[in-house]
């Protein structure tokens, strides 16, 4: 692992925007593997800056996210379709039938999940995966468990990820309680893995990440045995380490 110590998230979005930018220009036709969530939007913004201001080119570009809410449809203001699209697609030239994020209302769970695993597999898997840092340790919606899951799946989210993700849901109770997310095999089949990590709600889980065993009761501790992995993690994030 290679890590990056910076001062704030400007910083961090920065650094992020400077990695993803870079494999454009040298590959533009690159697979991207991307995450949602409050950490990575600065990265997107940055990127959605740069192709405003200096033309950066995602019109070869494919992408595929990590996971969406189970039961939650694509127009739904909290659902992980709307962010990507509000957020960065809506803003950038890339081809949305070359974006791909899990179907939240699936007719055919099994099917299209293993649709997903092996579309991402026959796209030759990620260039770069960006991926956040859950306070439980967790990436993508791989919540601790007592075992490491390959597969992409619907998954029961943890008590402590319903609540932190919870305040984007403006009716209590309203946060959905499953998701699909990608497993570990779709994550590991990438080149480079980015993970960011920001404020000391993060600083436990990303000590444990880097030092602690790898164990899937902290899921992101996985990532130790990958051979290409920058964190970027500001100073709050950094505290326990």
């Amino acid at each position: 692992m290679k890590l990056i110590a910076v001062n704030s998230y400007e910083d961090l979005s920065r650094q992020a925007a400077d990695i993803m930018e870079s494999q454009i220009r040298q590959k533009p036709n690159s697979v991207l593997g991307l995450a949602t969530g409050s950490t990575p939007l600065g990265c997107y913004q940055e990127l959605v800056r740069r192709h405003q201001a200096s033309g950066l080119d995602f019109s070869e570009i494919s992408t595929f996210n990590l996971d969406e809410y189970y039961n939650l449809p694509p127009d739904n203001p909290n659902s992980y379709h709307y962010y990507m699209n509000h957020f960065f697609f809506d803003h950038i030239n890339i081809d949305k039938n070359a974006t791909h994020i899990p179907n939240g209302m699936p007719i055919d769970l099994l099917t299209e999940c293993r649709e997903y695993d092996d579309l991402s597999m026959k796209m030759g898997g990620m260039d770069v995966q960006i991926l956040g840092l859950g306070i439980t340790g967790h990436i993508a919606f791989n919540e601790p468990d007592d075992t490491f899951h390959p597969e992409t799946r619907l998954v029961n989210l943890n008590e402590s990820t319903i609540k932190a993700n919870g305040h984007y849901f403006k009716r209590e109770g309203y946060m959905p309680s499953k998701a699909i997310t990608v497993g570990m095999r779709f994550i590991f089949n990438s080149r480079l893995i980015l993970l960011l990590a920001s404020s000391n709600r993060k600083a436990e889980a990303l000590e444990r990440t880097i030092n602690g065993p790898i164990t899937p009761m902290v899921p992101a501790s996985i990532l130790q045995l990958h051979p290409n992995v920058i964190i970027i993690a500001d100073k709050a994030a950094l505290s326990k380490l």
